[in-house]
């Protein structure tokens, strides 16, 4: 399998948002990715990053920051492939800044929990904001298949849960030739301080899922000698290759 990583742009939050009651009044540049995986069983997709119009419209205050080369079309092209060939997506959960690129997977069939879908389609009050891309959902349009819990998506891919954040978060580690394993965090991990320190994000639905998440990605790091990929940390991005580079092979 070849694993790529997609530049879908940037965006600006406070740090008491990436570590809890931390900094409060510091603004942080973020960097905002998706996984494109090639593999012998399909073309998938970990997260589709945000939607331009929908920030400037509903959370201007984030400061987007993404050129048309950031967008899912143009990053998927530089990696020889397009949005109508992709056979599944997955997103860590339904916040903004996650699913922008849906809308342009009208191929693909979803993998989801019914959970997560429930809290997009009728979020908590305080959760509003983060589930506010709604419109790339077509009620019997949108193809999906439902799972609950661990899930294999193909030889050396699998889904694990890690809630907290979102009631029914996961992450994704993938096992490529040559090289160590990935795990990819989605908003369980936001940077490696977060992971290091065991400090949660100031966002969350649930403090207490949100600290055993931490622990459980880095039980699976320990177990299977993997590389964890946090969501939301520009330096750690900064070091990473990004599409067309790929690892695996």
């Amino acid at each position: 399998m070849k694993i790529y990583l997609l530049d879908l742009g940037s965006l600006v939050i406070d740090r008491s948002d990436v570590l809890w009651h931390i900094d409060v009044g510091t603004p942080v540049r973020f960097p905002v990715y998706g996984v494109y995986i090639d593999h012998p069983e399909g073309k998938f997709i970990f997260d589709t990053g945000y939607d331009l119009e929908h920030v400037k419209k509903v959370l201007p205050f984030e400061l987007p920051e993404q050129t048309p080369l950031q967008t899912l079309p143009e990053q998927l092209a530089l990696c020889g492939t397009s949005p109508d060939e992709i056979d599944y997506y997955v997103n860590s959960h339904f916040h903004f800044d996650h699913v922008g690129g849906n809308k342009h997977l009208t191929n693909s069939t979803l993998i989801t929990s019914k959970f997560e879908l429930r809290s997009l389609l009728v979020p908590e009050p305080f959760e509003g904001l983060g589930y506010s891309d709604v419109a790339w959902y077509k009620r019997g349009e949108t193809k999906v298949k439902f799972v609950e819990g661990d899930y294999q998506l193909a030889e050396g891919l699998t889904l694990f849960t890690t809630p907290g954040h979102t009631i029914a978060h996961l992450s994704l580690l993938a096992e490529p030739d040559g090289r160590a394993p990935m795990i990819f965090c989605g908003d369980a991990v936001y940077t490696q301080e977060t992971l290091d320190k065991e400090i949660i994000g100031g966002f969350h639905l649930d403090p207490v899922h949100s600290l055993e998440s931490i622990r459980r990605i880095k039980e699976m790091a320990r177990q299977h000698d993997a590389e964890i990929f946090p969501s939301h940390e520009m330096e750690s991005w900064d070091t990473w290759k990004h599409a067309p580079e790929f690892y695996g092979g």
